[in-house]
Protein backbone atom coordinates (compact mmCIF):
# COMPACT_ATOMS: atom_id res chain seq x y z
CA UNK A 1 0.00 0.00 0.00
CA UNK A 2 1.41 3.64 -0.92
CA UNK A 3 2.25 6.57 1.83
CA UNK A 4 -0.98 8.05 1.36
CA UNK A 5 -3.07 4.91 1.52
CA UNK A 6 -1.69 4.29 4.42
CA UNK A 7 -2.04 7.52 6.16
CA UNK A 8 -5.45 7.56 4.77
CA UNK A 9 -6.62 4.42 6.58
CA UNK A 10 -4.83 4.93 9.75
CA UNK A 11 -6.95 7.94 9.78
CA UNK A 12 -9.92 6.41 9.02
CA UNK A 13 -9.26 3.26 11.48
CA UNK A 14 -8.66 6.15 14.17
CA UNK A 15 -12.24 7.64 13.36
CA UNK A 16 -15.18 5.36 13.05
CA UNK A 17 -17.18 8.29 12.69
CA UNK A 18 -16.20 10.27 10.05
CA UNK A 19 -17.71 13.09 7.53
CA UNK A 20 -16.51 13.65 4.28
CA UNK A 21 -16.58 16.65 2.69
CA UNK A 22 -15.90 17.20 -1.50
CA UNK A 23 -16.29 20.36 -3.47
CA UNK A 24 -19.00 19.64 -5.98
CA UNK A 25 -18.92 22.95 -7.76
CA UNK A 26 -16.48 25.91 -8.38
CA UNK A 27 -16.99 29.27 -9.66
CA UNK A 28 -14.63 31.78 -10.13
CA UNK A 29 -11.66 32.46 -7.66
CA UNK A 30 -11.45 29.62 -5.54
CA UNK A 31 -8.77 28.35 -3.65
CA UNK A 32 -9.24 24.38 -4.90
CA UNK A 33 -10.72 22.70 -7.83
CA UNK A 34 -13.96 20.59 -8.06
CA UNK A 35 -13.53 17.13 -6.92
CA UNK A 36 -10.90 18.24 -4.24
CA UNK A 37 -12.57 16.38 -1.07
CA UNK A 38 -10.75 15.96 2.96
CA UNK A 39 -12.20 13.70 5.99
CA UNK A 40 -13.54 15.35 9.44
CA UNK A 41 -13.69 13.24 12.73
CA UNK A 42 -14.50 14.36 15.95
CA UNK A 43 -11.11 15.40 16.53
CA UNK A 44 -9.60 15.40 13.51
CA UNK A 45 -8.79 16.22 9.85
CA UNK A 46 -7.46 14.53 7.09
CA UNK A 47 -7.14 16.79 3.86
CA UNK A 48 -7.95 19.61 2.87
CA UNK A 49 -10.55 21.74 0.66
CA UNK A 50 -8.26 24.91 0.99
CA UNK A 51 -8.43 26.11 4.50
CA UNK A 52 -9.38 29.73 5.81
CA UNK A 53 -13.05 30.16 6.75
CA UNK A 54 -13.90 28.37 4.07
CA UNK A 55 -12.97 25.26 5.45
CA UNK A 56 -13.72 26.22 8.96
CA UNK A 57 -17.39 26.61 7.84
CA UNK A 58 -17.03 23.12 6.22
CA UNK A 59 -15.51 21.24 9.48
CA UNK A 60 -18.11 22.79 11.82
CA UNK A 61 -21.02 21.78 9.82
CA UNK A 62 -19.53 18.07 8.77
CA UNK A 63 -19.11 18.11 12.93
CA UNK A 64 -22.77 18.67 13.36
CA UNK A 65 -23.73 16.10 11.04
CA UNK A 66 -21.80 13.65 12.87
CA UNK A 67 -22.90 14.45 16.36
CA UNK A 68 -26.63 14.60 15.30
CA UNK A 69 -26.11 11.73 13.20
CA UNK A 70 -27.01 12.68 10.04
CA UNK A 71 -26.12 11.40 6.85
CA UNK A 72 -25.93 13.93 4.66
CA UNK A 73 -25.64 17.82 4.10
CA UNK A 74 -24.89 20.72 1.41
CA UNK A 75 -23.25 23.78 1.48
CA UNK A 76 -23.27 26.92 -0.78
CA UNK A 77 -20.50 29.33 0.21
CA UNK A 78 -19.87 32.79 -1.55
CA UNK A 79 -16.30 33.77 -0.79
CA UNK A 80 -16.56 37.13 -0.20
CA UNK A 81 -16.68 39.91 2.93
CA UNK A 82 -19.20 37.97 4.66
CA UNK A 83 -17.29 34.58 5.60
CA UNK A 84 -14.04 37.20 5.82
CA UNK A 85 -12.57 35.77 2.62
CA UNK A 86 -11.86 37.94 -0.96
CA UNK A 87 -11.35 35.19 -3.52
CA UNK A 88 -14.69 36.46 -5.26
CA UNK A 89 -15.84 32.75 -6.06
CA UNK A 90 -18.73 30.58 -5.12
CA UNK A 91 -18.06 26.61 -3.76
CA UNK A 92 -21.26 24.23 -3.18
CA UNK A 93 -20.13 21.63 -0.97
CA UNK A 94 -21.21 18.00 -0.65
CA UNK A 95 -20.81 16.30 3.05
CA UNK A 96 -21.66 13.16 4.02
CA UNK A 97 -20.87 10.27 6.60
CA UNK A 98 -18.46 8.18 5.06
CA UNK A 99 -20.02 4.79 5.47
CA UNK A 100 -18.29 1.28 4.75
CA UNK A 101 -18.31 1.92 0.48
CA UNK A 102 -17.39 5.36 0.95
CA UNK A 103 -14.32 4.34 3.14
CA UNK A 104 -13.74 1.87 0.00
CA UNK A 105 -13.92 4.37 -2.82
CA UNK A 106 -11.33 7.27 -1.18
CA UNK A 107 -9.01 4.36 0.19
CA UNK A 108 -8.86 3.44 -3.50
CA UNK A 109 -8.82 7.22 -4.99
CA UNK A 110 -5.48 7.58 -2.87
CA UNK A 111 -3.98 4.57 -4.10
CA UNK A 112 -4.90 6.01 -7.70
CA UNK A 113 -3.68 9.11 -6.88
CA UNK A 114 0.22 7.94 -5.63
CA UNK A 115 0.19 5.68 -8.59
CA UNK A 116 -0.17 8.49 -10.93
CA UNK A 117 2.19 10.87 -9.18
CA UNK A 118 5.40 11.95 -11.08
CA UNK A 119 8.71 9.55 -10.18
CA UNK A 120 11.70 11.19 -8.84
CA UNK A 121 14.99 9.51 -8.36
CA UNK A 122 17.69 11.09 -6.44
CA UNK A 123 21.28 9.94 -7.33
CA UNK A 124 23.45 10.20 -3.68
CA UNK A 125 22.22 10.90 -0.21
CA UNK A 126 24.99 13.19 1.27
CA UNK A 127 23.74 16.58 2.93
CA UNK A 128 22.24 18.00 -0.25
CA UNK A 129 20.38 14.81 -1.37
CA UNK A 130 19.21 13.97 2.50
CA UNK A 131 17.29 17.41 2.49
CA UNK A 132 16.19 17.08 -0.62
CA UNK A 133 14.65 13.71 0.19
CA UNK A 134 13.43 15.08 3.07
CA UNK A 135 12.17 18.46 0.92
CA UNK A 136 9.87 15.96 -1.63
CA UNK A 137 9.09 13.64 0.84
CA UNK A 138 6.20 16.73 1.47
CA UNK A 139 4.95 16.52 -2.05
CA UNK A 140 2.83 15.00 -4.29
CA UNK A 141 5.83 13.06 -5.96
CA UNK A 142 7.44 9.17 -5.70
CA UNK A 143 10.65 9.65 -4.47
CA UNK A 144 13.21 7.22 -4.65
CA UNK A 145 16.62 7.25 -3.25
CA UNK A 146 19.24 5.35 -5.32
CA UNK A 147 22.98 4.95 -3.48
CA UNK A 148 25.94 2.77 -3.46
CA UNK A 149 26.72 3.05 0.16
CA UNK A 150 24.28 1.25 2.61
CA UNK A 151 24.98 3.97 5.45
CA UNK A 152 23.94 6.50 3.73
CA UNK A 153 20.17 5.20 3.44
CA UNK A 154 19.50 4.95 6.74
CA UNK A 155 17.02 7.07 8.53
CA UNK A 156 14.88 8.34 5.36
CA UNK A 157 11.39 9.94 5.64
CA UNK A 158 9.00 6.53 5.31
CA UNK A 159 7.32 7.99 2.30
CA UNK A 160 10.78 7.93 0.51
CA UNK A 161 11.69 4.59 -1.41
CA UNK A 162 15.41 3.53 -1.19
CA UNK A 163 17.16 1.33 -3.55
CA UNK A 164 21.12 0.38 -2.41
CA UNK A 165 22.81 -1.09 -5.93
CA UNK A 166 26.57 -0.71 -7.32
CA UNK A 167 25.34 0.11 -10.62
CA UNK A 168 23.07 2.76 -9.83
CA UNK A 169 22.98 4.17 -13.62
CA UNK A 170 20.21 1.28 -14.54
CA UNK A 171 17.71 2.81 -12.21
CA UNK A 172 17.61 5.24 -14.64
CA UNK A 173 17.10 2.71 -17.41
CA UNK A 174 14.53 0.97 -15.48
CA UNK A 175 12.80 4.47 -14.21
CA UNK A 176 8.97 5.25 -15.71
CA UNK A 177 8.74 7.60 -18.27
CA UNK A 178 8.34 11.24 -17.58
CA UNK A 179 10.19 11.09 -14.43
CA UNK A 180 12.51 13.56 -12.58
CA UNK A 181 16.12 12.18 -12.04
CA UNK A 182 18.67 14.41 -9.92
CA UNK A 183 22.54 13.37 -9.83
CA UNK A 184 24.39 14.62 -6.71
CA UNK A 185 26.65 11.84 -5.70
CA UNK A 186 30.06 11.67 -3.91
CA UNK A 187 31.99 11.42 -7.08
CA UNK A 188 32.09 13.09 -10.23
CA UNK A 189 32.88 10.39 -12.67
CA UNK A 190 29.95 8.69 -11.32
CA UNK A 191 27.79 11.48 -11.28
CA UNK A 192 28.94 11.73 -15.50
CA UNK A 193 28.27 8.07 -16.20
CA UNK A 194 24.27 8.71 -14.63
CA UNK A 195 23.94 12.15 -16.14
CA UNK A 196 25.10 10.51 -19.68
CA UNK A 197 22.15 7.76 -18.95
CA UNK A 198 19.38 10.25 -18.20
CA UNK A 199 20.16 12.45 -20.97
CA UNK A 200 19.86 9.77 -23.13
CA UNK A 201 15.89 9.21 -22.36
CA UNK A 202 13.83 11.96 -24.69
CA UNK A 203 10.96 11.09 -21.74
CA UNK A 204 13.22 12.15 -19.18
CA UNK A 205 10.91 15.25 -17.30
CA UNK A 206 14.00 16.73 -15.49
CA UNK A 207 17.79 16.02 -15.67
CA UNK A 208 19.80 17.59 -12.76
CA UNK A 209 22.96 17.66 -11.79
CA UNK A 210 24.93 19.32 -8.53
CA UNK A 211 28.13 21.12 -9.43
CA UNK A 212 29.12 24.73 -10.84
CA UNK A 213 29.83 26.14 -13.89
CA UNK A 214 33.05 24.55 -14.05
CA UNK A 215 31.57 21.12 -13.62
CA UNK A 216 29.23 22.07 -16.25
CA UNK A 217 32.11 22.36 -18.63
CA UNK A 218 34.04 19.31 -18.03
CA UNK A 219 30.90 16.88 -17.97
CA UNK A 220 30.16 18.81 -21.54
CA UNK A 221 33.72 18.26 -22.77
CA UNK A 222 33.42 14.51 -21.79
CA UNK A 223 29.76 13.76 -22.83
CA UNK A 224 30.35 15.41 -26.66
CA UNK A 225 33.74 13.60 -26.62
CA UNK A 226 32.41 10.22 -25.75
CA UNK A 227 29.27 10.45 -28.25
CA UNK A 228 27.01 12.43 -26.81
CA UNK A 229 25.14 15.31 -28.09
CA UNK A 230 24.39 19.15 -27.83
CA UNK A 231 20.76 19.13 -28.13
CA UNK A 232 20.68 16.25 -25.25
CA UNK A 233 23.10 17.92 -23.42
CA UNK A 234 21.17 21.24 -23.13
CA UNK A 235 18.25 19.60 -21.50
CA UNK A 236 20.67 19.01 -18.53
CA UNK A 237 20.13 21.46 -15.28
CA UNK A 238 23.32 22.28 -13.38
CA UNK A 239 23.97 24.05 -11.04
CA UNK A 240 20.19 22.57 -9.53
CA UNK A 241 17.94 25.24 -8.03
CA UNK A 242 19.27 28.13 -10.13
CA UNK A 243 21.79 31.16 -9.47
CA UNK A 244 19.64 33.75 -8.34
CA UNK A 245 19.90 32.62 -4.46
CA UNK A 246 23.62 32.40 -3.56
CA UNK A 247 23.13 30.69 -0.45
CA UNK A 248 24.94 27.08 -0.63
CA UNK A 249 23.30 25.61 2.53
CA UNK A 250 21.77 21.97 2.19
CA UNK A 251 18.21 22.97 3.04
CA UNK A 252 18.46 26.17 0.65
CA UNK A 253 19.52 24.16 -2.22
CA UNK A 254 17.04 21.79 -1.55
CA UNK A 255 14.10 24.16 -1.93
CA UNK A 256 14.71 25.70 -4.95
CA UNK A 257 15.74 21.89 -6.46
CA UNK A 258 11.87 20.61 -5.37
CA UNK A 259 10.52 23.73 -6.72
CA UNK A 260 12.47 23.07 -10.02
CA UNK A 261 11.50 19.69 -9.63
CA UNK A 262 7.71 20.41 -8.85
CA UNK A 263 7.33 22.81 -12.11
CA UNK A 264 8.73 20.02 -14.37
CA UNK A 265 7.21 17.09 -13.77
CA UNK A 266 2.91 18.67 -12.10
CA UNK A 267 3.76 21.90 -13.64
CA UNK A 268 3.54 20.50 -16.85
CA UNK A 269 0.60 18.83 -16.65
CA UNK A 270 -1.95 21.25 -15.53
Amino acid sequence: MSAFAKHLKAFLTSAPDAAVVTISQAKGSTPREEGAWMLVSREGIFGTIGGGQLEYLAIGKARELIEQNIATGAMNIPLGPEIGQCCGGRVALDIRIAGPEDRRILTARAQEEDGSRPNVYVFGCGHVGRALASALALLPLRTTIVETRAEMVEEMPPEVKTVLTAVPEEAVRSAPAGSAFVVLTHDHALDFLIVAEALARDDAAYVGMIGSKTKKATFRSWYLKNGGEEQRFSRLITPIGGADVKDKRPAIIAALTAAEILKATIGATR
